[in-house]
């Protein structure tokens, strides 16, 4: 028996695996990168600033790790988690290396590493998120080969910048303004990338990238048809804002970093739109039971420690001793147990009844029918009840109901019979 991509368990629960690590190493590069700050007694005056910024990354490690989790041979999900797991990695070595710099007045070999991979890892960053999204998005590749230049040009762009930040003399470090780090690999007298007069070419390189990924993203919209028209219309509002983010320094300062924010917000966004209201990737089930099994771990895990710090106050206040029995913990245990499969119903219902209406009200309208069936007898008022339930549960468009004469002849095999005709 053959089986599709990801339908392993293991692969599933790998997929979800890394989904929750990508979430985690971005949260925690954010807030070693502030801590670390702090402790140097570098200034953070710029962290509300970045708030956007942070938010708008954060949005990408959301939605990346769920797509990972729930479609993992897609590569829309692995894109967009690459983007902040990247930025995790590469801001907390950036200001590992800051804090080195500062407190210690010499950098060591990780401090040289880090801040190496500072100089260059935001151009990759760039890349992946406002050209390569939009261009696999939402099948996980191109369009079709005729667009593969849009895919290596700004490649090979971004591979050169890579390889020219990375031999620079020295190393900029951007959580520590005014401070350097000599490259060991440098190349002597070779600048920052930034102000190599070629540093416009490999902008332009870029431009054309993202102006091929908006294109291919209207193409995609223009082709499509129903629900997929509405799953990429709000992803083309998103992509509507990238052609703009090349010429953003020419804007007056804040506006850039502000529309850059905001672009970051949209894209996320609008992708999570697409899979949440439209089911673009059918993830239903996975939200679902995220939901009820995360709400049901935080309740349980309330129950158990209240049970158990109630039981110790009790059992101190009959008895006057201060360390906790073991019966307190075992009731709690066996309390845990009992409870657990009726809260989890419980909160499926509500789950189902908040954020699935339309397949609650379907199920209670097909629970309903069944039991009316076992007791209706008038072929006539079942007809007419059964057209309802299918109106409410499946909503077509139009529904009628024949029903075969059980005097009539059978049909030949292959052949449908004048009932089914009509």
């Amino acid at each position: 028996m053959s089986h599709r991509a990801g339908d392993y368990p293991w692969r599933r629960f790998l997929a979800s695996a890394v989904g929750l690590m990508i979430v985690f190493v971005y949260a925690a590069g954010v807030g070693m990168t502030y801590l670390l700050g702090l402790l140097a007694g570098l200034p953070n005056d710029d962290f509300a600033q970045n708030l956007p910024l942070i938010a708008g990354f954060g949005a990408f490690a959301v939605v990346g790790a769920i797509l990972v989790a729930a479609r993992p041979a897609n590569a829309v999900g692995w894109i967009m988690a690459a983007v902040p797991l990247l930025l995790g990695v590469f801001l907390a070595g950036d200001a590992y290396a800051a804090y080195v710099v500062v407190t210690r007045g010499q950098p060591d070999a990780l401090a040289v590493v880090s801040a190496w991979a500072g100089t260059w890892s935001w151009y990759v960053v760039l890349a992946l998120a406002v050209i390569y999204l939009p261009l696999f998005f939402p099948e996980g590749r191109l369009p079709s080969r005729r667009w593969l230049p849009v895919a290596v040009v700004p490649g090979i762009g971004v591979l050169s910048m890579v390889v020219l930040a990375g031999l620079a003399e020295t190393l900029q470090l951007n959580e520590a303004p005014g401070y350097e780090i000599g490259n060991p690999v440098g190349i002597e007298g070779l600048a920052p990338l930034e102000d190599l007069p070629i540093f416009f070419v490999f902008t332009g390189l870029l431009m054309f990238g993202i102006i091929g990924a908006v294109a291919s993203v209207v193409l995609r919209f223009r082709r499509s048809r129903g629900v997929e028209r509405q799953q990429m219309k709000w992803f083309v509002y998103a992509a509507a804002l990238l052609p703009i983010i090349p010429g953003s320094d020419l804007l007056p300062t804040g506006v850039d970093d502000a529309l850059f924010a905001a672009t970051l917000l949209a894209l996320p966004t609008a992708v999570g739109i697409a899979v949440l209201r439209y089911r673009l990737y059918d993830i239903d089930l996975l939200i679902n039971r995220t939901l009820v099994y995360g709400s049901l771990t935080a309740t349980l895990a309330l129950v158990y420690l209240g049970g158990v710090a109630a039981t110790e106050g009790v059992f101190r206040y009959l008895t006057g001793q201060l360390e906790q029995p073991q019966l307190a913990v075992v009731a709690t245990t066996l309390v845990i147990a009992a409870l657990f499969n009726p809260l989890r119903r419980r909160i499926q219902a509500v789950i189902d009844r908040r954020f699935y209406r339309r397949k609650y009200d379907a199920a209670k309208t097909l629970a309903a029918f069944s039991g009316r069936l076992r007791e209706e007898t008038n072929l006539g008022a079942l007809s007419d009840e059964m057209l309802s339930v299918v109106r409410d549960t499946v909503q077509p468009v139009h529904a009628s109901l024949w029903l075969r004469d059980a005097r009539a002849p059978e049909a030949p095999e292959g052949e449908p019979s004048d009932e089914s005709r009509a």
